[in-house]
């Protein structure tokens, strides 16, 4: 059977053909400018790495271009982080201090790279957790475990300076810290409870000897009034025994008694 060439058909595939290299070139083109572009959201930062090395180049918020394939970008949170980490120690007394502290931190912006480089995304369990079991140990071994009560804002500002200072070694930055507890073992706090009573006591034993004292003073005041009282009017009846008469009528209730005998109530009457 002979062959028929068809100009139309062949001119059709070549067309065809044509049009899907163009398509092709247009998609790898695409997605070769979608590969070069991306962009860096609020609160991190863009890590540059090219076949898998670290690069210098930190990218900031916004847009950015790299080479496809060859380069890739890895973004870091740089925005406050919180954490929440269980430390024990023992104080100055020997008295074992468990405690819990909770930090705000956030990555140095511009050093997110060495952070990468160095440690990667495990920062927190790496550097942070160790760094807060450490400077808490440092700090609490300055302290009894009666100051850690009585002080607690102190040690709370010598840890954090402890910590941040171990902490940006790594780039880390200490925002703030909290000890949200401070737990002691079941006898020193029968202990501090022991105590506390006492002092309440001895407190309720000055107050009452003190009332005690303010009493028996007023008692000694008074009865020195009385005794010059006493005195003075004892002098008054010595000088002038009409004295006598005064105090009998200011005492009388204005009867005459039936019966008077050889006396006369009012003595000085007998003698007008």
């Amino acid at each position: 059977m002979e062959k028929i060439f068809d100009p139309e058909k062949t001119e059709i595939f070549k067309k065809a053909k044509r049009n899907f290299s163009f398509l092709t070139i247009v998609i790898i083109l695409i997605s070769f400018f979608f590969g070069a572009v991306g962009t860096i959201g609020a609160g991190e930062r863009g890590i540059l790495l090219q076949f898998g090395a670290v690069k210098e180049k930190v990218f900031d918020e916004g847009l950015y271009f790299k080479i496809p394939v060859v380069q890739q970008v890895v973004k870091m949170d740089v925005k406050i982080q919180k954490d929440e980490v269980p430390a024990s120690a023992s104080s100055k007394d020997l008295q074992i201090v468990t405690s819990k502290i909770a930090i705000n931190y956030h990555l140095a912006p511009e050093k997110v790279n060495n952070i990468w480089q160095e440690v990667g995304r495990e920062y927190n369990s790496r550097i942070i957790a160790p760094s807060i079991q450490e400077a808490v140990k440092s700090v609490t071994a300055r302290f009894t475990a009666e100051e850690l009560i009585i002080k607690r804002e102190d040690v709370k500002d010598q840890i954090k300076s402890n910590l941040a200072e171990r902490l940006i070694k790594n780039n880390i930055i200490v925002d703030e810290i909290n000890i949200t507890s401070f737990d002691f073992s079941d006898a020193f706090n029968q202990a501090i409870e022991a105590k506390v009573t006492a002092e309440q006591l001895k407190l309720k034993a000055v107050r009452d000897l003190e009332r005690i004292k303010i009493e028996a003073e007023q008692k000694v005041v008074e009865a020195e009034g009385k005794a010059k009282a006493i005195r003075t009017e004892a002098q008054a009846l010595t000088s002038n025994p009409q004295v006598v008469e005064l105090r009998w009528i200011e005492k009388w209730d204005g009867k005459v008694p039936t019966y008077w005998g050889s006396a006369s109530p009012f003595i000085g009457l007998n003698n007008k």
